[in-house]
């Protein structure tokens, strides 16, 4: 009993982070669907809250000295770290509207066209969701708006396409029609894989060109906050390039 006790305060943080950061690769190589995925995570998270109060009452009762009160710290941080990085991504759920469409035009959100053969199988449709989710867009990132730029078509044009390949993101479509252009895109989330599909929409505008732009998530009733932190981001680094 005593060497079993000694093991899991010695560990647990190690096995805590191990299945935290397994659940991202097991949903995305499909040995899990998503919601194994999340229990697993769950497990991880309430192992690696447990870790801390076990490295505590070992310290105490044994005593322990040299490399032993290392690994046994080092468990205890990492059992912490497990923790907090799901429950952040809960309190920041928890935040935020649960909407996953997410447009800079409320009143004509950007199409998708070229995007649309890749959504197919998406639990989420294609097209927008509708005035309740622009309404809680409205409330919850009021800030969102389009980019208005005093620069031609052509360089406005060629710097989005710069930005979307410089975001690591799968370009889709680069189509110029007149005196109007549209980008389509995908981002792979990093940890479990999640696709979301983004379209450019470029306009003339009296002081140069209009830059409206929508992230929507494939799957999910909540993408939390990503898809309006993805358009923020892509603005900011557009403005950057040119």
């Amino acid at each position: 009993m005593k060497k079993l006790f000694a093991t899991l305060a010695l560990l647990s943080g190690f096995v805590a982070l191990l299945i935290v950061a397994m659940a991202g690769p097991a949903y995305r190589m499909q040995w899990l669907d998503l919601g194994q995925a999340f229990t697993l995570l769950r497990y991880g998270a309430i192992l690696g809250l447990i870790a801390p109060p076990l490295a505590i009452i070992y310290g105490i009762w044994r005593k322990p000295e040299g490399k032993l009160v290392s690994v046994l710290a080092f468990s205890a941080v990492l059992g912490l770290f497990s923790f907090y990085l799901p429950f952040s991504q809960w309190q920041t759920a928890q935040s935020v509207p649960p909407i996953h469409d997410i447009s800079t035009d409320l009143d004509n959100p950007p199409e998708f066209v070229d995007v649309l053969p890749l959504r197919t199988d998406a639990p989420n449709p294609p097209e927008y969701a509708g005035e309740e989710t622009a309404k809680q867009q409205r409330e919850a990132y009021p800030d969102l708006t389009p980019l208005l730029l005093n620069y031609s078509m052509d360089e406005v044009f060629e710097a989005v396409q710069t930005t979307v390949e410089q975001r690591g993101w799968e370009l889709v479509a680069a189509e110029r029609e007149g005196d109007t252009a549209r980008v389509e895109a995908t981002d792979t989330t990093l940890w479990f894989g999640f696709k979301d599909d983004v379209v450019i929409r470029l306009q003339p505008h009296e002081k140069g060109v209009r830059v409206d732009m929508r992230s929507k998530s494939r799957l999910g009733k909540s993408d939390v906050g990503a898809n309006a932190q993805r358009i923020k981001r892509f603005m900011e680094k557009l403005q950057e390039q040119l």
